[in-house]
């Protein structure tokens, strides 16, 4: 089980004026829309950057793979598929940014490497987190070698003198330890909707995982945690998302396991308001905002004590962080079967989540475009 203090909280943060100054023209290259299926908290963050600029007068571009969506108010350019938009990156920026005051690029494991074929345009690098232990998981040994090399080795090169950005303390570290200057991090924390209306707790054992079912998120591990809790606590276990796991981990459930696929946001708020505790066994996190969205409706979490979670979960307050297996069972029981401590808990992540607003991030945003910009400035 984690010990030790909980993580330091972001120092206090007091918005500045904004000034009145020409409206700037931010690009961003992702990868994926917030329209995609396997749209996660990274394509959310992005978006909520891009809607805090247009609302400030600023003019906002994403550049991503395909499927993509509209009606928004900055604009969304399709840029080939999951693969082939990294050779198409830079012929798309060129074409279609050529106004740009700042590009933005969303590294989310394999780089598009900007400053390497784009000089004309300051750029920073944005990163959830550093994927260097995934690659060896989700891609055979060629592939691996070549992701990883990109993500650790050429991507600090090419932003060697680049601010990044990074989601979570984490992650900061993360990117120290791959050669980039700690002087260069920034950190922004995603932030979270208020819950309104906040279901209640379901009357009999609920538990929830959700999210994309992707190797990493290791929900194969809690399939096989479940069959040790469930003679302890009852209930059941709900799995609510899709990915390219599903069919698997549908073939390792036992009883007491729901499968509920993509949902609507009224059940996915209702899911989170009603479950007894999130459930979250993944690997490796850039922040895990599904924390959060719990935390903001009484929900306490139990997750392994790595990087991202030990960020979004103070350990002991706010839920409960572990380093095995077992002691994920013993966390997820305990936590069941005593109510108070569950709900004080449950208590306690909502006063942290309601401390991360969206426009304290926005506004962290804007203070690093505005540093990137005079950097670019005394340079040229």
């Amino acid at each position: 089980m984690a010990t030790g203090p909980a993580p330091p909280r972001p120092a206090p943060f007091t918005p500045r004026p904004v000034p009145a100054r020409p409206a700037l023209h931010i690009g961003f290259l992702a990868g994926r829309d917030l329209a995609s299926p396997q749209a996660g908290g990274s394509e959310l963050l992005i978006d909520r950057l891009a809607h805090g600029l247009a609302d400030r007068g600023h003019r906002a571009t994403l550049v991503c793979g395909g499927p993509v969506g509209n009606g928004r108010p900055y604009r969304v350019i399709r840029n080939g598929g999951a693969y082939s938009q990294f050779l198409g990156a830079p012929l798309a920026v060129r074409r279609q940014l050529g106004d740009c005051d700042l590009l933005v690029e969303v590294c989310n494991g394999l780089p598009y490497l900007v400053p390497m074929w784009l000089r004309s345009i300051p750029s920073v690098c944005l990163v959830n987190h550093v994927h260097s232990e995934l690659w060896g998981i989700r891609y055979r040994r060629p592939i691996a070698a070549v992701g990883r090399y990109a993500e650790t080795v050429l991507m600090p090169r090419a932003h060697r003198r680049n601010l990044f950005v990074a989601v979570s303390p984490s992650t900061a570290d993360a990117l120290e330890e791959i050669g980039v200057d700690r002087d260069r991090i920034r950190v922004i924390t995603n932030g979270v909707e208020d819950a309104g209306a906040i279901a209640p707790e379901a009357p009999e054992p609920l538990f929830l995982a959700l999210g994309r079912l992707a190797d990493y998120k290791r929900i194969d591990v809690l399939l096989r945690l479940w069959e040790r809790v469930r003679p302890v606590t009852g209930g059941t276990l709900v799995i609510a998302g899709d990915g390219p796991e599903r069919p698997r981990l549908e073939q390792l459930a036992g009883p007491g396991v729901r499968f509920t696929g993509r949902i609507s946001e009224a059940d996915k708020q209702q899911l989170l308001g009603s479950a007894w505790l999130l459930l979250h066994p993944a690997q490796v996190e850039g922040w895990g905002l599904v924390i959060t969205e719990a935390a903001v409706r009484r929900t306490p979490a139990v997750g392994f004590d790595v990087p991202g979670l030990r960020d979004s979960v103070a350990h002991g307050r706010t839920g409960l962080l572990t380093t095995t297996g077992s002691g994920f069972a013993s966390a997820w029981a305990s936590l069941a079967l005593d109510p108070r401590r569950r709900a004080a808990m449950g208590r306690a992540a909502r006063r942290r989540a309601l401390d991360l607003q969206w426009t304290e991030t926005v506004e962290r945003f804007a203070s690093v475009v505005d540093e990137a910009l005079a950097r670019d400035r005394r340079r040229r």
